[in-house]
């Protein structure tokens, strides 16, 4: 069984005063209960403005073999995941580097908060609740929730007029460069404060270190 190495101690921990982390997870497939994740990415986002210096990325050794499907979709292959940590560790580290900022994704609520709380309880270690935000409920709030209005990220993307990312979509750096951009000027043309008063929030797990 997988576990979390030591915390780091407080004077490793970033002194930059945590508000939110967008991220992006990649997998095997779409069960929770069954896949793994293969990679994540994050951004910082603090008053209102991404600080790409402070970001976080790791590819993750699943229990599995990754599918061609999967392998088509996100460009990621075996031979990319062989040294890289197990899924738990992953998270172990993601925890650290995210400290007590609300995480963003978009499906959030859906599809990468499960990963996060299945893989976490695999570990069979402490785990800690934490705030996210399903930056889908941003998207409905700017342009509306009636019926046929679609907030896939490639809608919200051509909605706002955002340029390509440079790094391939379904990888996830590509996804969070773009989910990044798209959070920074939802929020601003939505004039939300940097609490983001009135968009709604879940709950996911991750590692208490």
């Amino acid at each position: 069984m997988e576990k979390c190495f030591a915390a780091m101690s407080d004077t490793e921990i970033s002194t930059t005063p945590p508000t939110y982390v967008i991220y992006d997870l990649e997998t095997t497939g779409l069960d929770s209960a069954y896949d793994d994740l293969i990679q994540i990415a994050a951004v910082r986002f603090f008053q209102g403005k991404l600080i790409e210096e402070d970001s976080f990325f790791s590819f993750a050794r699943p229990r599995q073999s990754i599918s061609s499907f999967i392998q088509s979709y996100t460009g990621i292959s075996n031979r990319d995941v062989v040294s890289a940590p197990r899924p738990g560790q992953v998270l172990c580290d993601f925890s650290r580097w995210v400290g007590s900022s609300t995480l963003i994704a978009h499906n959030g609520l859906r599809f990468d908060s499960k990963f996060l709380t299945a893989t976490s309880e695999r570990l069979g270690a402490a785990t800690r609740e934490i705030s996210c935000i399903d930056s889908i409920h941003i998207s409905k709030m700017l342009f509306g929730k009636e019926r046929g209005i679609k907030h896939s990220l490639d809608h919200v993307k051509a909605r706002l007029s955002l340029a390509d990312s440079a790094l391939r979509r379904h990888d996830a750096r590509g996804d969070v460069d773009l989910l990044g951009r798209a959070v920074e000027v939802m929020a601003k043309r939505l004039g939300l404060n940097e609490s983001f008063h009135g968009v709604p929030r879940h709950v996911s797990l991750l590692p208490n270190v």
